[in-house]
């Protein structure tokens, strides 16, 4: 079955769903406020060069600055010449043409890279190389040579740049080819002109915004439709697909139902359970999933399936749908980094081949590039998905100013305790009439019940009264002892 795009499209947010046999299975939001800078080319100033980290913060403009390596500096080398030092590279206040490589992430500004590409529908054209690449998903050596050979014969004599072959291109024809070239070719040209007048730091080239990215980048032969629920931009996008993506530009349709979109779809809901930690099986059992700075796990349980004809069999089978429910929930949380996934226990190696191998199987989909190193000494899976922004639940929430992100709160009970502590010891430093408490709800109610005894036996130790008062607007842990 073919593939839908959902577009949905307000003035401050665009939202993309990939939709494949009625399930979600990959989500992508841009915010005008906030709209991720990756591709975007600066013209910036260096701020400062540490040499003891063979890096250097970058001035582009932004609120932080960003970080370029060494090894992302493109130099032009001969022979086997050594990579310099970044200290013999760079210098403060030197400008510099730079890429964005990674969007700013948490406290880390955004990555830099010197090695400048600017992608097309077919190609990405590299102005510093010499080159003709070809993507990696085309595997077979006769057609690869093919295709380079083509693109040799359209490239200009005398013309510089290298360009690397997109998936897409497999099945292009030279007149698309061709077209691709020159867009790329006169879009370097335009960015160079801007250099040439543009005051440091200073922003040369914008990558396409959301929902022409997933004209250029996400539509195939494997897409069914493309559906934008706005007038405004699904005339602009049918402009820009019939001058640049004619196969996109026949999938596209205007969504012009009374019910929104994504509910039609049942995206919202969607959304919201991927917020969460549990995430249920078919079979009855489901994942918890945890995302820490470090790393995220991924942890498999039974729950209440019982369906195979032994234990070991139903072991089996949930491994193997949690293997397809991870994969789908790495694209659709859009997860990074480090992943450790926490499969039950299986004593049959031949399963646990088949479940690692259904789990490669399902990342084939991902448009991410992902790297499974397979089962560890205890057991877990352990693999590695490119983070090139932030995941969905850092896009869409924040840490809860209760908790502060622990996702826990202290009980009515060890906040008790923690006031009797400070309680007496405000006794011994202050002399008071009377000492106040200030408390939740919950709290208060604990001290007049089951801790009350706790109180009284406090009041009489340091001699002197102590009276509780409600605070509604206090949380759990909130309290103060005020000294009458």
């Amino acid at each position: 079955m073919s593939d839908e795009i959902l577009i949905n499209l307000t003035p401050q947010e665009t939202r993309v769903a990939v939709v494949q046999q009625a399930v979600i299975q990959e989500l992508h939001i841009e915010r005008a406020r906030g709209r991720g800078i990756v591709g975007n080319i600066y013209l910036g100033v260096v701020n400062r060069v540490l040499p003891g980290m063979q890096s250097a913060f970058i001035e582009i403009g932004l609120d932080r600055a960003a970080f370029l390596h060494v090894g992302d500096i493109w130099e032009l080398r001969s022979g086997n010449t050594e990579p310099r030092p970044i200290e013999t590279l760079l210098q403060g206040g030197q400008k510099l043409l730079v890429q964005v490589i990674k969007d700013p992430i948490g406290t880390k500004g955004a990555r830099l890279s010197t090695q400048l590409s600017v992608a097309g529908r077919l190609l990405v054209y590299l102005p510093q190389e010499f080159h003709i690449g070809i993507s990696q998903r085309i595997g077979d050596e006769q057609e690869r040579a093919q295709l380079r050979e083509r693109l040799q014969h359209l490239i200009p004599p005398g013309e510089t740049g290298g360009f690397i072959v997109r998936t897409v291109a497999e099945q292009a024809s030279d007149r698309d080819l061709s077209r691709d070239v020159e867009y790329l070719r006169k879009l370097w040209t335009g960015i160079q002109e801007r250099g040439k007048v543009a005051q440091a730091p200073a922003l040369l080239y914008q990558d396409l915004d959301l929902a022409a990215r997933v004209l250029r980048d996400m539509t195939d032969d494997q897409t069914g439709r493309v559906l934008v629920d706005s007038r405004e931009t699904f005339d602009r996008l049918r402009r820009f697909a019939a001058d640049y993506s004619p196969a996109a530009h026949e999938r596209l349709h205007h969504y012009a139902g009374e019910r929104p979109l994504f509910d039609l779809y049942g995206i919202d809901d969607e959304i919201q359970r991927a917020l969460g930690r549990r995430v249920p099986l078919k079979s009855g059992g489901y994942l918890i999933i945890d995302q820490t700075e470090a790393l995220t796990t991924v942890d498999v349980n039974t729950g209440g399936f019982v369906g195979g004809r032994s234990f070991d069999d139903t072991i089996f089978k949930t491994n193997l749908e949690a293997a397809h429910a991870t994969a789908r929930q790495l694209r659709l949380r859009n997860l990074g980094g480090i992943i450790i996934v926490d499969f039950i226990d299986m004593e049959n190696a031949p399963h646990k081949e088949q479940v690692l191998g259904e789990l490669r199987k399902a990342l084939l989909l991902d448009r991410t590039r992902v790297t499974v190193s397979g089962f560890t000494s205890l057991g877990l899976v352990e693999l590695t998905r490119k983070r090139t922004r932030e995941s969905l639940a850092h896009h869409l929430c924040e840490a809860c100013p209760v908790c502060l992100g622990r996702g826990a709160l202290k009980t009515p009970q060890t906040v008790c305790y923690e006031i009797l502590r400070d309680v007496l010891r405000e006794s011994r430093q202050f002399s008071a009439r009377e000492f106040r408490i200030l408390a939740s709800q919950k709290v208060v109610d604990m001290f007049l019940d089951e801790e009350s005894d706790s109180l009284a036996m406090l009041g009489d130790f340091i001699g002197k009264p102590i009276s509780l008062q409600v605070e509604s607007i206090y949380n759990q842990e909130q309290y103060d002892i005020v000294l009458m």
